[in-house]
């Protein structure tokens, strides 16, 4: 099997979203332009390069969901053991994001916490 350079392709995206800033009009006013940190491509600027991430969840024993650029990992937690099983599931995407040389922005990491006499695991 032919090993795949990414290096063209994360350039290319880089190059893609290089200099660009966005605005936001509410009720004919306009904001700042602020710089684009991240987005999702529309239409077929991504066409050609045939993305896939339908092996993230390989392994993965909590529910996982994904949309555009949004990816949930949902679990519950009875025992200690469940905390473990969410923790390892973590570290499965982790290591799938390493391994595919994509970043998960870990500024939008958020736990939600459901339950009376939640201990609230980190």
């Amino acid at each position: 099997m032919e090993e795949c350079d990414n290096t063209e392709t994360t350039q290319w995206i880089r190059n893609w979203l290089d200099g660009r800033s966005q605005r936001i009009a509410v009720n004919g006013l306009m904001s700042k332009g602020k710089p684009v940190m991240s987005d999702v491509s529309q239409g077929s600027v991504l066409g050609p390069v045939g993305l896939f991430v339908g092996d993230m969840g390989s392994g993965i024993e909590c529910t996982l969901s994904n949309f555009a650029d949004d990816t949930k990992l949902c679990g519950t937690v009875n025992m200690l053991e469940g905390k473990d099983v969410i923790q390892k599931d973590v570290d499965r995407l982790e290591k799938w994001a390493c391994v595919n040389l994509i970043k998960f922005n870990q500024d939008k990491y958020r736990v939600l916490h459901l339950g009376h006499s939640n201990p609230r695991h980190k």
